[in-house]
């Protein structure tokens, strides 16, 4: 099985990277080790100091779709000597998250991953979204436009989900369900879903799937408002996650309590904190949510 090893990485820490609620399908396996399925692919990715390797993976495939997914090519270094200058509680968040980096996700994952992350927690979160994928595969399959391994991004609206296969097992040959496609979650009901114990959350999911195999993908935040359950907070983190807005600002519990305890809000003015943060963080303010969650997550 093939590997690939970048080296020389700088502001990269795969603990911090997939423990700041920006997804949901990788998993620890051991030190510095994480197996997940992402873009159409199943692999496990383990760092070892600044170096990383991925398996299975050839060169092209890091570079066409690793490399752009972890955002290698971003200067985070920069963008943490510009948040942290005159803010002595982002220099800390900074330096505790020194390792984040902004995941570059398929938008449909996003929107129904974010969706299901209403009112819920990070474990159960992970568990409603395996099932769901896990419980689509079972389904029949419904057609034969069935998007490739790699092309996440380039789902039409009328494909079908890909079933697990050969190309994603694991280094053990343990199977990932791929995430399912809008059109084949538009043709269940929300009945059909109970098995993913999504509870309120399923009829949300299939209306917003029928929304998008009817409409395509949202384009602009109005298009993204529009969708079935989504608010301003879940939409944000559609925005920041799925659509590279980094200017978006999400507030969940955990920022709305570092806002709170450590910026001097009261905890109700959501409106005054994100017209802060539009007003310090400006274009970097997705950036400074991600440090800003992971270090209160911490104290």
């Amino acid at each position: 099985m093939n590997s690939y090893t970048i080296r020389n990485l700088k502001d990269f820490q795969l603990d911090h990277i997939f423990d700041c609620g920006q997804c949901f399908r990788w998993n620890k396996t051991g030190p510095g080790i994480y197996s997940g399925m992402a873009m159409g692919r199943r692999v496990t990715m383990e760092q070892r100091g600044d170096s990383l390797t991925v398996t299975p993976c050839t060169k092209e495939e890091f570079d066409t779709i690793w490399r752009p997914y972890l955002d290698l090519d971003r200067d985070y270094g920069r963008i943490k000597e510009i948040l942290s200058e005159k803010d002595p509680v982002m220099a800390r968040a900074c330096e505790w998250g020194s390792g984040i980096r902004i995941l570059r996700q398929d938008l449909w994952e996003v929107i129904v991953s974010f969706i299901i992350s209403q009112n819920n927690n990070i474990p159960r979160i992970k568990g409603c979204i395996e099932r769901l994928c896990r419980l689509a595969e079972a389904a029949p399959e419904g057609g034969e436009n069935r998007r490739a391994p790699g092309q996440a991004g380039q789902r039409a609206p009328g494909q079908e989900c890909l079933r697990a296969s050969g190309q994603n097992a694991g280094p053990a040959g343990d199977q990932y369900a791929d995430f399912p496609s809008a059109r084949a979650l538009a043709a269940l009901e929300p009945e059909d879903l109970a098995p993913a114990r999504l509870g309120y959350r399923a009829r949300y999911v299939i209306e917003t799937a029928r929304q998008v195999a009817e409409q395509g993908l949202p384009q602009t935040a109005e298009q993204v408002l529009s969708l079935s359950g989504v608010g301003p907070k879940v939409a944000n983190c559609i925005l920041l996650f799925g659509m590279k807005r980094y200017d978006s600002f999400p507030i969940d519990v955990w920022v709305r309590r570092v806002m709170h305890e450590l910026y001097g809000f009261r905890e109700e003015d959501v409106k005054g904190m994100k017209a802060f943060a539009t007003a310090e963080f400006g274009e970097f303010g997705g950036f400074a949510q991600q440090y800003l969650f992971y270090y209160m997550r911490s104290l």
